[in-house]
């Protein structure tokens, strides 16, 4: 099982969302910003990591908004998606678009599957009621 790390990145109502590049595994499908967590690293420096080389932005590291573990058919992620404030403006260092958006705009975007159980407590926990 891989350990990876992903910040849930909040402007003025709207979080962060990337999509992967065309060549990755689960290529042009959305995600959270982070990565894998390298050997001595712990959650948060991994996460101030990958952004910093994926965004070109430093974070402080908050509290945990959940964590799930999915097996796809090449990996098995024990992901943790964790509250983060960034300092600077992301650019695209690793992906072929980024997007703010609210939670009533989840379905708009097609994400990794890992990410299922995540979107579906954000839109209970943040969303508009109707």
């Amino acid at each position: 099982m891989v350990e990876v790390v992903a910040a849930l990145i909040w402007r003025q109502g709207r979080f962060l969302i990337c999509q992967r590049p065309p060549h990755k595994a689960r290529g042009l499908l959305w995600e959270f910003v982070g990565g894998k967590v390298e050997p001595g690293e712990t959650k948060a420096e991994a996460l101030a990591r990958e952004c910093r080389e994926e965004l070109d932005i430093e974070l402080a590291v908050g509290e945990p908004f959940m964590e799930v573990t999915h097996a796809y058919p090449d990996i098995t992620v024990h992901l943790t998606l964790l509250h983060a404030v960034a300092a600077g403006e992301p650019r695209m260092l690793e992906h072929v678009a980024l997007a703010w958006i609210t939670p009533e705009e989840i379905p708009q975007y097609d994400f990794c599957p890992a990410d299922t159980a995540i979107l579906e407590k954000l839109q209970r926990e943040y969303g508009k009621s109707t």
